[in-house]
């Protein structure tokens, strides 16, 4: 439209050929040189190994160009693939019922607090400290505009690192406007919380416990959620699934009680027969979706991460339960190693006592976090994430996460370079 033409020409650079073209996309690339260098990053984003084989597979053009599962004789191995991948995300969580994803694990927190919401009938929301910071902030952006007033009540960290429970239970008071309680498993800070401990304060009073774990490799060796009491158990499914990729995509995953199934957001694949009795898949329960019920939807999610799910699957199939817990046990170890080894040093020290599974807090005692960091880029390391970002308090720490990909040369490198200062 006239009202809409361009005032002037745009500074667009001269048309490339075809080999220029990537020429110029390669030295764009070379820029990106965190990609070269040894990573401590965690807080959400994880690099755990991931086999070229995943990736071929997800090529495969049953995958790659599968048709819409909303018609079944057309999508048998989609909705075959789905279905597994619930099964699994059942095994891992612990729980009765999983839904075919969301888009991430922050996107599965906010609707499983509305998913609550629609369980209990009630609006306030219990957030633990230690929850994904980026988390919360979903979960504002989802409740925005739903209650008059913030319907969110933070609840500290005491001073191990765990929730709080005396505070847990101040805020619940006598829990009739409560809907649910939210933990991080393990929590923003590497902690692992104590769920049982959580569930008892919660009692029988009708309150919905909700976890929320970033790093999914953790549930290879701390009990799952499932078997602690919790109500609606979420994850962010990347470390299983996708290298970090610049911060995305990722993958939700999203589990609950089969009681509570009519409540569960987005689509759900189910087993039955056809006419000749022979098995077959379809999606179940996607009426309640926005497509079909619009405002009165129980979720506006209308799609799932199918492929990032699907590589989820073949991953974690690849690893087979043993595999799995292989993988985990060596996170942990070489996480408890670096610890160990930080803790001889001067100017260091650990400042929460609660168990970790790959990923803990580091405090520095004298000068700054930002310039220590720089230091170590400077040297080709990524040293982790600067908690002061996120909590002005905590200016002085920074988190470190370990994976199975670090070797034992790669930890005393970075042990030797923070000695430097």
């Amino acid at each position: 439209p006239d009202g809409y033409a361009l005032k002037r020409p745009l500074a667009l650079e001269p048309a490339l050929d075809e080999a220029g073209l990537m020429a110029h996309l390669e030295q764009l690339a070379a820029k990106n040189t965190a990609a070269t260098k040894l990573s401590f990053l965690g807080a959400g984003m994880y690099d755990h190994h991931i086999p070229p084989a995943v990736d071929q597979l997800l090529l495969r053009s049953e995958f790659y160009t599968a048709y819409t599962p909303y018609q079944p004789e057309y999508s048998q191995g989609t909705l075959q693939a789905i279905f597994e991948f619930q099964t699994l995300v059942c095994q891992i969580l612990g729980m009765e019922t999983a839904n075919a994803s969301m888009y991430d694990g922050a996107s599965a927190a906010a609707e499983a607090v509305l998913m609550a919401r629609r369980v209990t009938r009630r609006n306030r929301v219990l957030v633990s400290a230690g929850l994904h910071p980026e988390y919360l902030a979903t979960i504002h952006t989802y409740l925005a505009g739903m209650d008059e007033g913030d319907a969110i009540t933070i609840v500290p960290l005491a001073a191990d690192g765990r929730t709080d429970l005396v505070a847990l239970q101040k805020a619940l008071g006598d829990a009739s406007d409560v809907a649910c309680v939210v933990v991080g498993y393990p929590n923003f800070l590497g902690v692992v919380e104590d769920l049982a401990a959580i569930r008892g304060a919660l009692g029988d009073r009708g309150v919905q416990f909700v976890t929320a774990t970033s790093e999914i490799y953790a549930l290879s060796l701390i009990r799952p959620p499932g078997e602690l009491g919790v109500d609606i158990a979420v994850a962010e499914g990347q470390s299983l699934a996708v290298p970090p990729q610049l911060g995305g995509p990722g993958v939700g995953l999203f589990s609950c009680r089969t009681a509570q199934v009519s409540k569960m957001p987005g689509r759900l694949c189910g087993e039955t027969v056809d006419q000749a009795g022979l098995r077959g898949y379809v999606l179940t329960l996607s009426t309640r979706e926005q497509h079909i019920r619009r405002e009165r939807a129980t979720s506006n999610i209308c799609t799932n991460h199918g492929l990032i799910a699907l590589a989820f699957a073949i991953r974690t199939s690849m690893l087979g339960q043993r595999g799995y817990r292989a993988a985990g046990d060596l996170c942990m170890r070489k996480a408890e190693y670096l610890k160990s080894e930080i803790k001889k040093l001067s100017g260091f020290k650990l400042p929460l006592a609660a168990p970790t599974f790959n990923e803990f807090v580091v405090e520095l005692e004298k000068g700054s976090v930002p310039d220590l960091l720089a230091g170590l880029d400077a040297q080709g390391i990524l040293g982790g994430v600067a908690l002061g970002r996120f909590d002005p308090a905590r200016s002085q720490q920074f988190l470190l996460a370990v994976t199975e990909r670090h070797s034992k040369a790669d930890l005393d490198r970075l042990v030797a370079a923070l000695r430097q200062g």
